[in-house]
């Protein structure tokens, strides 16, 4: 649906942002986006650039020491943040990564 025709409608867009609420809800997120797509690095950045927004860009780019629009580039539809960026914000977002065995198939 184009943006006019949704403006005349009266529907907003859906911003996964505006319902993480709390540390559980970004992890809960999170998690589910990674076993839904384990391959989408892109659907990862998204998530992960979902929450950031969720905490405030500002904050996040003080605490992690990477500029708000390198977060906006890195985090962002188009994004494809290195490992060290996602591992530093992350870590600023009070979340960890887990790493864990695959059950093997038969």
């Amino acid at each position: 649906m184009n943006p006019t025709a949704a403006e005349k409608l009266g529907i907003q867009p859906f911003d996964a942002a505006d319902y993480l609420q709390s540390d559980e809800d970004c992890a809960m997120y999170l998690q589910a986006c990674i076993e839904q797509a384990p391959d989408d690095a892109a659907l990862f950045a998204k998530a992960l650039g979902d929450i950031a927004r969720a905490h405030g860009m500002m904050q996040l780019a003080r605490d992690t020491g990477i500029t708000r629009e390198g977060l906006y580039k890195a985090l962002g539809e188009q994004g494809n943040p290195t490992l060290s960026t996602a591992l530093k914000v992350l870590h600023a977002l009070g979340l960890r990564l887990h790493i864990d065995a695959r059950p093997k198939h038969a």
